[in-house]
């Protein structure tokens, strides 16, 4: 017999209100948190869906009867417009050649200082990350002056810079993402790295590997998935990078996407329209990313919330 038969009847009834208690309370959670993410995606949703909306809309109708109105008609010539208009070609290339190189190079270097100061003990590798780290907690409008200046100060090759100078350059842009995004991913990078059982590395010195062979062979394989998941939060978020495009780019025609939006506005007019059908072609690459790298993002994610 088990204990809950074996105890008293006023135990087994008190016992079974206990259960049916804690039960409804999961119940009620479980409602409560899917209530909660039901709300979150909608209001997340409800801005881009919006968008999409008002860019479907003529100008002329918007004016008439106003942005949140049954619409009349349908058309896609907005997003014509807006490619046009504004040379959107040209500015995705801007922003490739920016991003792509950009995101790479972070990776790699976050992935080297993570791998010295999760698999290997010395003196300072636990401030070595806190100093990585902390480089993240730095406001960037807080050296924009100096930052600034030193980009007029740093002299380039022609070949790297039109202008011989770090400052109105891609390499420029390339380098100041590297800089506040590496400390991010070297964070990310070590917590994971530190998961992976040191037997292996142990393993592979047995058997005669250096310590190149240990990283290329044996853990940059294994994260594979966080590196997936921080190429796609890294490329949101340096593809979307307004600020630094403006302080250290001065040539209209070298900016990334994010200004060109800035270029369908006018001094005295404004077609929300119009902005609204580019504002969702330069959201598009971003989608795609994440649409590629859907199941590595969400696997990225989800490392470590289970045990086995």
């Amino acid at each position: 017999m088990t204990a809950v038969a074996q105890a008293p009847a006023g135990e087994r009834d008190a016992t079974r209100r206990r259960d049916r208690g804690r039960g409804r309370g999961r119940g009620l959670s479980s409602a409560f948190a899917q209530l909660f993410m039901i709300a979150a995606c909608v209001l997340w949703i409800l801005p881009i869906g919006f968008a999409l909306y008002v860019a479907l809309r003529p100008y002329s109708e918007t004016s008439k009867y106003g942005y949140v109105a049954m619409p009349h008609h349908i058309t896609l010539s907005n997003f014509q417009k807006a490619w046009t208009q504004s040379d959107m070609l040209r500015f995705f290339e801007n922003s490739v050649l920016i991003t792509v190189p950009a995101v790479i190079i972070t990776l790699v270097l976050a992935s080297f200082v993570a791998f010295v100061v999760s698999r290997f003990s010395f003196r300072f590798n636990i401030a070595l990350l806190i100093m990585f780290t902390a480089g993240n907690l730095l406001p960037q409008q807080v050296i924009i002056t100096p930052v600034y200046e030193m980009y007029l100060r740093i002299h380039l090759p022609t070949w790297l810079s039109g202008s011989g100078l770090a400052y109105d350059s891609f390499i420029g842009l390339i380098a100041i993402n590297v800089a506040f995004q590496t400390g991010f991913c070297t964070f990310v990078l070590s917590n994971y790295m530190k998961t992976l059982p040191k037997s292996l590395s142990e393993a592979a010195r047995v058997d005669g590997a250096g310590v190149t062979r240990q990283y290329f062979g044996i853990i940059l394989p294994l994260c594979k998935p966080a590196f997936a998941a921080l190429a796609v939060l890294e490329f949101t978020w340096i593809y979307n990078d307004f600020f630094w495009a403006i302080v250290l780019m001065s040539s209209g025609d070298k900016r990334p996407i994010t200004t060109s939006l800035a270029n369908l506005s006018g001094q005295y007019f404004t077609d929300n329209n119009l902005i609204a059908a580019a504002s969702v072609l330069v959201a598009l690459p971003t989608i795609m990313v994440f649409a590629l790298l859907q199941r590595q993002f969400i696997s990225g994610l989800t490392l470590g919330s289970t045990k086995e």
